[in-house]
């Protein structure tokens, strides 16, 4: 049994980073690393990528689950939007993450959050034209977890960053 990437771009819509990660290069990048399945939560996104189901790998995708908490518990990397939910659920469950940015969002407060996380070694991050050049060199043995159980050091965490604070 190979290794599994669940990527979730939340309720939104992302079709930059669905696009990506299911494209071609993208997908011989993932199986160099050893991964065998990819697994695209969509949204609302307009984008749906061609499903592929070989003996050496597959690529899915749905739109929406009432919870995504078992594709994230089940695999190896995830690959997610920059939201809170998805973030905090992600780093909850101690999975290594890469966290693509949308830089097409107004007034983004997502690259502060990836940025900081990042900065303290909790993830790595990307845009959808970086993921690539991020993969060639992955290496997430140096990623270090956040601490659990504590959501509410979270909520300050990005009250802090985003400027509530």
């Amino acid at each position: 049994m190979g290794k599994t990437v669940f990527v979730t771009v939340g309720t939104t819509s992302f079709d930059a980073l669905t696009e990506k990660v299911s494209s071609k290069t993208i997908c011989e990048k993932l199986q160099k690393l050893g991964y065998t399945s990819v697994s695209l939560q969509i949204g609302r996104g307009e984008y749906e990528p061609e499903p592929v189901k070989t003996p050496d790998f597959e690529l899915s995708f749905f739109r929406y689950k009432d919870s995504i908490s078992k594709d994230i518990q089940s695999a190896d990397l995830v690959i997610s939007h920059a939201g809170a939910g998805s973030v905090l659920e992600t780093m909850e469950a101690n999975k290594p993450m890469i966290v693509v940015i949308n830089e097409l969002l107004m007034g983004n407060h997502q690259i502060e959050l990836a940025y900081q996380l990042y900065k303290d070694g909790h993830l790595l991050y990307a845009t959808p034209s970086t993921l690539g050049d991020l993969l060639d060199n992955l290496d997430i043995s140096k990623l270090k977890p956040f601490p659990r159980g504590e959501p509410e050091k979270f909520a300050t965490f990005l009250d802090e960053t985003v400027g509530y604070r």
